[in-house]
C-alpha cells in the first residue's frame, strides 16, 4: 500500500510508505510491512507499530537481530525472519 523506494535510510523509506499510503486513502492500520533489507536498530518496528502495523517480514541477519526482536515480542508484534536477503550491492 506504500512503497519507500530508493531512500538510503530504512527510517525515511518507512516515513515515506506510510505517507504515501496514507495520501492514498490507504489504512496502515493492520497491514505487514516487509523488507527486502535487515533492520539494524529498532527503529523501524517501533515505527511501524505506532503507525498500526499488525506483522512485519524481514531477511534478518543484522548483529542486532535481538533488538528488534525483543521489541516485537515486548509488543505483540508477530515478525518473521525469512534468511533471505533480498538484494546485493
Amino acid at each position: 500500500i506504500g512503497m519507500g523506494c530508493g531512500q538510503t535510510s530504512r527510517v525515511d523509506a518507512l516515513k515515506q510508505a506510510i505517507l504515501k499510503a496514507r495520501h492514498f486513502k490507504f489504512n496502515v492500520k493492520g497491514a505487514v510491512m516487509a523488507s527486502d533489507a535487515f533492520f539494524p536498530f529498532p527503529d523501524c518496528v517501533e515505527i511501524a507499530y505506532e503507525a498500526g502495523v499488525a506483522a512485519v517480514i524481514q531477511p534478518g541477519g543484522s548483529i542486532k537481530d535481538n533488538l528488534s526482536i525483543d521489541f516485537c515480542n515486548d509488543h505483540d508484534l508477530p515478525m518473521v525472519l525469512t534468511g533471505f536477503r533480498h538484494f546485493k550491492h
